[in-house]
């Protein structure tokens, strides 16, 4: 159908009723629509029914009415970790009625241009870096989709002088079908969420939407130095911008100058550098003046400053928010200082790959508390840095005997393994006590899982407040 002009008296499913379930549902009840909102779980697990039937919008709980789907349905707008295989998401496609995310919705409403930001990593940090960046450009960004307010209240609000920064999700990537930002940042793919797309060709398809309907006028951010993202570069039709750590581009794009070698970190005082359209050089910001910690926070940064380049910020507003930006919550985020030991929390390290970043960008040594939900990995990738990095290692939740497992092969003699106790919060509680047991002064404790949270905790969120109120009262 076509949006949002026909929105007008169709008949709309919104399947969840997470944020952006009830943030889409209201925005289409404004706009005419007749919407139905439909969440599996029971009324009294679902607060915000009695909000929207206040407005008028029809709200079905406990399960999923064989009547829901049906060929009056104009569009059904899903929640984006509702698989395609639910009954009503398959009986849409059955139907031929379009099955999108609220991603697809909001971009139709949208006045404002569009910086979409995705990869398996980093994605927070460097949409809301892009945002202060913006900020400090007096670009009017509004700052907006996963990282916590829904695209479509946003939306709503957006004018054509705003920037919408849009943190998105390979889930809502895979629901998009006109979807075109402006800017496109995808900054790294890691192997991660196969118990929702199966393969990693469906995960990586995913997250190539964002490039899909992009013009030439439009700009690519890719992460030059990552190889899945170099092999779409054939496939984008939007003008490159790339980014790079370990090559000195010769091409318009953002890099480190002299560029990081393997096994070389941080003994050379390195710059950030653009190559502009004329390929004439500018100096950004010196890497040592860049406030957070860690080579990959060096790889966020030069995503975040190729994409406000794009959208029109000058080389020389971009030093100030380099070097002040103290982080996101949850993303190695210091804690608290106790008796000669730091403790940070990087729960949001939901994947391998997160939690050896965070290990790199650590030089003390480390008590690790690490596992969370099993997703079928053996976690046998964590192996070198367990060798390099860590001093000792305690470990929880559903992974935890696979995780101990490659901390042996590391050769630690440190393995703690908590049981889980009465509740998930004395679990962790435990956990920590346990790590703070096995520290001397100068070390870190740090709970960066590798792993989601949902076998114990309804977020990392959740997860990454419970250990800090944990550490506050130790």
């Amino acid at each position: 159908m076509n949006h949002p002009e026909q929105y007008l008296g169709q008949q709309i499913v919104v399947l969840g009723l997470a944020k952006s379930g009830v943030g889409v549902a209201k925005t289409l009840h404004h706009l005419g629509a007749v919407v139905t909102v439909n969440d599996k779980k029971d009324r009294e697990q679902c607060p915000e029914a009695s909000e929207l039937e206040a407005l008028g919008i029809s709200v079905v709980c406990g399960g999923h009415p064989e009547g829901l789907i049906h060929s009056g349905v104009k569009l059904v707008v899903k929640n984006p970790g509702i698989p395609y295989s639910a009954p009503p998401v398959a009986k849409a496609l059955e139907l031929g009625i379009d099955v999108v995310t609220e991603v697809e919705v909001a971009y139709h409403l949208c006045k404002a241009p569009i910086i979409g930001i995705t990869g398996s990593n980093g994605k927070t940090t460097t949409t809301t870096w892009i945002g202060k960046m913006l900020e400090a450009a007096g670009l009017h960004p509004i700052v907006a989709g996963n990282i916590g307010t829904p695209l479509c209240d946003a939306a709503e609000s957006a004018q054509a002088d705003h920037w919408m920064v849009a943190e998105l999700s390979s889930f809502q990537l895979k629901g998009t079908e006109d979807f075109a930002p402006r800017v496109a940042v995808l900054l790294n793919v890691a192997e991660t969420h196969l118990d929702y797309h199966g393969t990693m060709e469906d995960y990586v398809g995913s997250k190539a939407k964002l490039f899909a309907n992009q013009q030439k006028t439009d700009t690519a951010v890719i992460n030059w130095d990552d190889p899945v993202c170099r092999e779409l570069v054939p496939h984008i039709e939007a003008t490159l911008l790339p980014f790079s750590m370990t090559e000195e581009l010769q091409v318009s794009g953002v890099f480190v100058q002299p560029s990081y070698l393997p096994g070389v970190e941080d003994d050379i005082d390195r710059s950030i550098v653009y190559r502009d359209q004329k390929l004439e050089l500018h100096h950004i910001v010196k890497v040592s003046e860049i406030a957070l910690p860690g080579r990959f926070n060096v790889e966020n940064a030069l995503a975040a400053i190729a994409a406000s380049l794009a959208a029109g910020a000058t080389p020389e507003s971009l030093a100030q928010p380099l070097s002040t930006f103290r982080g996101v919550e949850h993303r190695l985020e210091f804690v608290e200082n106790k008796h000669g030991v730091t403790y940070y929390n990087n729960s949001k390290a939901t994947n391998s790959k997160a939690t050896i970043m965070a290990l790199g960008a650590l030089n003390a040594p480390i008590v690790l508390i690490a596992g969370g939900l099993d997703r079928g990995s053996d976690y046998m990738e964590l192996l070198p840095s367990f060798e390099k990095k860590i001093k000792a290692i305690v470990v929880l939740g559903q992974t935890k005997e696979k995780i101990a497992n490659v901390a042996k092969l590391a050769g630690l003699s440190h393995i703690v393994v908590v049981d889980t106790g009465d509740s998930a919060a004395q679990t962790l509680q435990t956990a920590l006590k346990e790590a703070s047991s096995l520290t001397d002064p100068g070390d870190v404790v740090l709970l960066s899982p590798a792993c989601a949270s949902w076998d114990m905790f309804d977020s990392y969120e959740e997860r990454g407040r419970i250990f800090k109120e944990a550490v506050h009262t130790l």
